[in-house]
């Protein structure tokens, strides 16, 4: 069984803005920085700190865009992210266990903020590592997506996962 964590494997999270003033928000690439990840041949389980999300960088039009983002804000999307978004202390682990995993595609069941669900990702190789990319509504997990400034700028509800691990 191979075990992996932040030193050798990838987390990340991509969230993406809306509302009227979307203009002057950013879409967002953040990393989990304390999970554990086990597989097993086709079979893997990941837990997951909801509290050790954190911001990476700001995106625009697929593409990271570092120092768009000021140094403060990162401090504020993390804080409302464990505390308003993810209630992290009411709901301090996320887990994933896979059900199947094909070439192409990794199933399997996701307990996100006291809520599991089924869900379906896809499966590749990039740079002799195995990447599975999964999107889901938020709202589908009790989570009500972040919104600021009364409602004028919101983050979308489907957000998508990206975990990388080395080839098995």
């Amino acid at each position: 069984m191979a075990r992996y964590d932040a030193r050798d494997a990838e987390v990340l999270v991509f969230t993406f803005k809306e509302g009227l003033l979307s203009a002057v928000a950013h879409d967002l690439k953040l990393t989990v920085k304390r999970f554990s990840i086990e597989v097993d041949g086709v079979k893997a389980t990941g837990e997951f700190e909801a509290g050790s999300l954190a911001v990476v960088t700001a995106m625009k039009d697929g593409g990271e865009t570092p120092g768009a983002l000021p140094a403060f804000a990162a401090g504020e999307i993390e804080k409302n992210a464990h505390g308003d978004v993810l209630d992290a202390r009411r709901f301090p682990t996320i887990r994933f266990e896979t059900t199947e995993v094909t070439p192409s595609t990794v199933a399997g069941r996701l307990t996100l903020h006291g809520v599991s669900k089924d869900l379906r990702g896809t499966r590749t190789t990039h740079d002799g590592k195995d990447v599975a990319e999964f999107e889901f509504d938020q709202r589908d997990f009790g989570i009500k997506p972040f919104s600021a400034m009364l409602g004028t700028l919101k983050i979308k509800p489907r957000i998508k996962v990206r975990v990388v691990v080395p080839k098995t």
